[in-house]
């Protein structure tokens, strides 16, 4: 199965680690005061839309950080702000024995970890990596095994809330992994999310993670639906959206991440659609549960 994973990693290359669109952020070295000496680095790989800004509350708690993406240009802040970048995932794992990953499919976690420069080439026994990408629940658990192979730790713990509860430090994780380790995964998490939540063996946490994802997706259909009628019947789009989030059609795709510009502001739709969750990203849903795909297309139809 290693070799299976890393055949399929190299192939994929790894060009789609960190999406472009990131968040201005003024001085980094100014909100980073920290004691060094308190505590111990920690890796973070892919430092994307949501990568970026959980990497920045770890280092606004006082954690160095051994720094990796495949695009130089994301870690430049990091690196002027004092933080280690180093050239491969497997230079990480060297230099720290506490590792968060973040990217965006599964073929880029797997050449992450076992791929030619992966995690699992330099890795340490007993330490402990935690991947927060939303990826296949089987992947996960392949994962896994690697990695208790080499005498580590693997948890899969994937995120909800967006861009948005990213950079305030308020994300949901949905942790899978060995009960006794979730402790110290959550000392790390909850530095970056106001709910960390364990679900049970590996690939739980994604499992609660696609069944969130297909909610969101029904949910966020029907609110540009709705939308989208009452605007061509002749409604005013805000005072629609008010009546909707008085009433029983009221959920998180209308009260908070509104699918039409101008209806609320630090949303997507009114910064020209730019730094949210992308269709690319709900789409790859399809690849992991042919079951989810199908409820959402019987949806759509």
């Amino acid at each position: 199965m290693a070799a299976s994973l890393r055949l399929r990693g190299a192939a994929s290359g790894l060009r789609y680690w960190s999406r472009r669109q990131r968040p201005a952020v003024a001085s980094l070295a100014v909100v980073c005061s920290r004691s060094m000496a308190s505590k111990t680095p920690v890796g973070f790989i892919g430092l994307g839309n949501m990568g970026n800004p959980m990497a920045k509350n770890l280092m606004k708690h006082g954690y160095p950080l051994i720094i990796y993406d495949v695009f130089p240009d994301a870690c430049k802040e990091f690196q002027d702000a004092g933080e280690q970048v180093v050239s491969c995932p497997a230079d990480v794992a060297e230099k720290a024995d506490r590792i968060i990953t973040m990217l965006p499919t599964s073929i880029n976690a797997i050449e992450a970890y076992s791929g030619a420069n992966g995690i699992l080439k330099k890795v340490k026994k007993g330490s402990l990596l935690i991947d927060s990408s939303t990826i296949d629940p089987a992947v996960s658990k392949e994962l896994a095994k690697e990695v208790e192979k080499m005498g580590a730790v693997f948890m899969d713990a994937p995120v909800s809330g967006g861009v948005g509860a990213a950079r305030s430090g308020n994300l949901t994780f949905m942790v899978g992994g060995v009960e006794d380790e979730f402790s110290a995964a959550q000392e790390l998490l909850g530095c970056m999310g106001s709910n960390v939540l364990y679900c049970g063996a590996v690939g739980t946490g994604q499992a609660a993670k696609i069944c969130n994802n297909m909610l969101l997706a029904i949910s966020m259909i029907g609110t540009a639906e709705a939308m989208n009628l009452g605007i061509r019947l002749g409604l005013d789009p805000k005072l629609l959206a008010k009546i909707l989030n008085m009433s029983s059609g009221r959920c998180w795709s209308s009260d908070t991440y509104n699918p039409v510009p101008g209806v609320m502001d630090g949303v997507p739709s009114s910064n020209n659609y730019q730094g949210g969750f992308g269709t690319t990203l709900m789409a790859k849903m399809r690849r992991i549960d042919w079951e989810f795909y199908l409820c959402l297309g019987l949806f759509v139809l």
